[in-house]
């Protein structure tokens, strides 16, 4: 164990055992480390190496943020393989390969593994094998295929369980599964709810890789008939649109109004066209299909043309009134002004309380006009 922690610091190449298959390994912030792993396996920089962790103290300080679905899955999973895809810390100085800015981190569940971790800190591992070989379930596979790349082999003995872990993407509003491996769908929506699946791409084919982050040289286990459409598809197929429920009963009532009135003009046009209002026209009485005395068919605009006829015909009227037929308004004739301003018969108007009110003075009487209040 300390020769392999030796090896990690020093920028070397290491093979540990997973509870998934082997791995090799190196310092995950030393990137000519990262180069050399790339080119012991024949691989390119497109195909990033996930990273592992020893504790989730490690994990969180290498992502921006696990999400609202991520510490449910770790408390869950973790250790485990489960791997997921977060966006990388942007203050992290490493190169992991063409990430586009995300990394794929997972905490196994081997002590020994566990072990070397918390002794060097997060490892950019990806599984013990050439590029497209089968992955290696024992060291001794391991080092058939790498050979002297590696620095050091740890024989943890042959893998239990050689099921790849399952990729998780939680980059996206709906986590969605990258890639199916141990641990299934089904367990994840037990504890997330719905999760996102797409058909599983061919692992061991790099060029069929759809996401940069995916450890390729792990073969999944595609299932075809497990990929769940979206919720919004899944309520498409099962529930029908209001709009399409009214048009079909707004459908079903037109039809009906034609099939008593037998006159398709009597039904009210499709919504998408502009036209005027159609009103049926009321029933003859009579038994010849005339319209009976008094009644005629009418329409909405009968009443409009009838009401302005009528305003027409009173305009005409006024302006055909003869201008010496004007009634003359008689103007009441002014009365005389006497001396004083006054008129000669107010005072007696004044006396007899009509006119207005009488003033003694020293000399005489003077007729004083009344102000109406």
């Amino acid at each position: 164990m300390a020769d392999a922690a030796s090896a990690i610091r020093a920028g070397e190449l290491v093979v540990v055992p997973t509870d998934t298959v082997y791995g090799i390994g190196a310092d995950a912030f030393t990137p000519s480390a990262v180069a050399a792993l790339l080119e012991a396996k024949g691989r390119g920089r497109d195909m990033p190496v996930p990273v592992l962790v020893g504790t989730v103290r490690a994990a969180n300080a290498l992502v921006e943020e696990f999400g609202t679905y991520g510490q449910d899955l770790i408390d869950s999973f973790w250790p485990g393989p489960l791997t997921l895809v977060c966006r990388a810390s942007r203050s992290l100085n490493w190169d992991l390969g063409d990430s586009k800015g995300t990394v794929a981190i997972r905490m196994p569940l081997h002590s020994a593994t566990l072990e070397l971790l918390k002794e060097t800190g997060p490892m950019a591992v990806s599984s013990a094998n050439r590029s497209g070989a089968p992955p290696a379930t024992t060291a001794a596979d391991a080092e058939e295929q790498l050979g002297e790349s590696v620095a050091v082999y740890l024989d943890g003995g042959a893998c239990a369980d050689t099921v790849p872990s399952t990729i998780i993407d939680l980059t996206t509003p709906v986590p969605r599964v990258l890639r199916r491996g141990a641990i299934p769908v089904e367990k994840l929506r037990s504890v997330i709810g719905y999760v996102a699946t797409d058909a599983d791409p061919h692992l061991d084919d790099p060029a069929d890789i759809a996401d940069p982050a995916i450890d390729a040289d792990q073969p999944g286990a595609p299932d075809k008939s497990d990929t769940v459409e979206s919720p919004q598809a899944a309520k498409a197929d099962t529930v029908e649109s209001p709009q399409a429920d009214r048009t079909d009963k707004t459908d079903d009532a037109q039809a009906d109004v034609v099939g008593k009135n037998d006159d398709p003009q009597a039904v009210t046009p499709d919504a998408g066209a502009v036209s005027d209002p159609v009103v049926p026209p009321i029933p003859f009485s009579s038994a010849d299909d005339e319209p009976a005395e008094g009644t005629r068919p009418v329409s909405p605009g009968d009443e409009v043309r009838e009401a302005a006829d009528e305003v027409r015909d009173a305009a005409d009227e006024v302006r055909e009134v003869p201008v010496d037929e004007v009634l003359e308004v008689p103007v009441d004739e002014v009365p005389e002004v006497g001396p004083g301003g006054v008129a000669p018969s107010a005072g007696k108007a004044g006396r007899n309380g009509a006119g207005g009110a009488v003033e003694q003075g020293g000399s005489g009487t003077t007729d004083v006009p009344r102000k109406d209040s």
